[in-house]
């Protein structure tokens, strides 16, 4: 089941929750017989990737999917044989092959009709493209390279030449944060255009506009509560209204609070003090429906709460246990703290190439109560 992010994501470029001049400036560059290269800017969550994916339909027609062609720097940035991996993306018929993905042409780019018209992908500018006029040669394929400001200062230089001389056919679209990041040669060969935080009432009407089409009922005030706490971040505020309806909570205003004090550094801070001191796995009695139950406490049952209450995934844990043990709120030595940081790398080095991210936090909480151990912390 798609999530709603999807599902609900905007069709046209007057549903983009961009200021006017923004959905009009894609629009006609869209719509133009020759578009410049992209360099598509701004904070976490505002919709670059909707932006760029729309671009990509009204440019490529309707078989964009089958000649757009995505990386994502973030994951190059600091992994082993990250320029062979961004060199074969570019040159797919190896290395010292002169075919290179810019160079090539779509057969669909200079006939169009070979594909159906269909209503569930419509052109977001209103017009669908035809085949150009004699003399002039189509953009048959798109190279997206997602959040572009991670591609570091080896990777960039080896983009400008085919920007240059090899992008006859096809055009590179950049998404970034950090625009300074990215080199001049990149910069000045792209049309920049940057997005602003999602106004706070456009926000508002998105989530109600949501929540009506859903047949979902809100509490008084959660609205506003998700709002204050997306701060602009539009994908934030969708998936924290969903996860709300999915889990049964859109009718607690209370629910917001928790999820908020879930995802910081309150969960994880819980999880390294039990650790510390030794408390991995514990049981205890509460009464359920009248019965007595045992149910799990301890680091253990607090890893199963952010995972499957607030639903957090590895990455969101790993990233809130770091800054955990590096923000200074539990007070730990420089030893214990250099330690604590080794085991969270080794655990997060081994969720990479495992299906089972409890089993391996369940191993980093074990490491700690050991160092904990060691330090003096753990209550015997």
């Amino acid at each position: 089941m798609p999530s709603w992010l999807e599902k609900h994501a905007p069709r046209r470029f007057d549903e983009l929750a961009f200021p006017e001049h923004i959905r009009n400036t894609l629009t006609t560059v869209s719509l133009s017989g020759s578009p410049p290269h992209l360099l598509i800017t701004g904070p976490p969550g505002v919709g670059k990737t909707a932006a760029w994916r729309l671009v990509a339909r009204q440019v490529l027609g309707l078989g964009w999917k089958s000649t757009a062609h995505i990386i994502q720097a973030r994951d190059l940035a600091g992994t082993t044989g990250a320029m062979k991996t961004f060199e074969e993306f570019l040159r797919p018929a190896g290395l010292r092959s002169k075919d290179t993905l810019t160079g090539r042409t779509s057969l669909e780019a200079f006939d169009r009709s070979m594909w159906d018209i269909s209503d569930d992908d419509p052109p977001p500018a209103g017009v669908e493209l035809v085949s150009p006029e004699k003399g002039i040669t189509p953009v048959s394929r798109l190279i997206i390279i997602e959040d572009a400001d991670h591609l570091g200062p080896k990777r960039q230089p080896y983009l400008r030449r085919m920007m240059e001389l090899e992008s006859t056919t096809s055009r590179f679209i950049f998404t970034a944060r950090a625009p300074s990041r990215i080199m001049d040669a990149l910069r000045s060969r792209s049309k920049h255009i940057r997005i602003p935080s999602t106004e706070a009432d456009r926000l508002e009407a998105i989530l109600k506009h949501i929540s009506a089409k859903e047949g979902i009922e809100l509490a008084e005030g959660i609205i506003g509560d998700i709002k204050y706490v997306s701060s602009g971040n539009l994908r934030k505020a969708l998936f924290i209204l969903e996860l709300l309806a999915k889990t049964g909570q859109v009718s607690d205003r209370a629910s917001v609070h928790k999820l908020v004090a879930a995802s910081t550094l309150q969960g994880g801070r819980l999880m390294v003090e039990m650790a510390l001191r030794g408390r991995i796995i514990e049981w205890r009695w509460e009464t359920v429906y009248g019965r007595q139950k045992k149910v799990l406490s301890g680091a253990m049952a607090e890893l199963d709460r952010l995972m499957g209450d607030f639903a957090l995934d590895a990455d969101d844990i790993v990233s809130q246990l770091h800054q955990v043990i590096t923000s200074g709120r539990l007070m730990l030595s420089p030893i214990l703290q250099d330690e604590l940081l080794t085991r969270l790398a080794e655990c997060d080095s081994r969720l990479s190439r495992s299906s089972y991210p409890r089993i391996q936090f369940e191993r980093f909480l074990h490491e700690v109560s050991e160092a904990g151990l060691r330090h003096g912390m753990v209550m015997l």
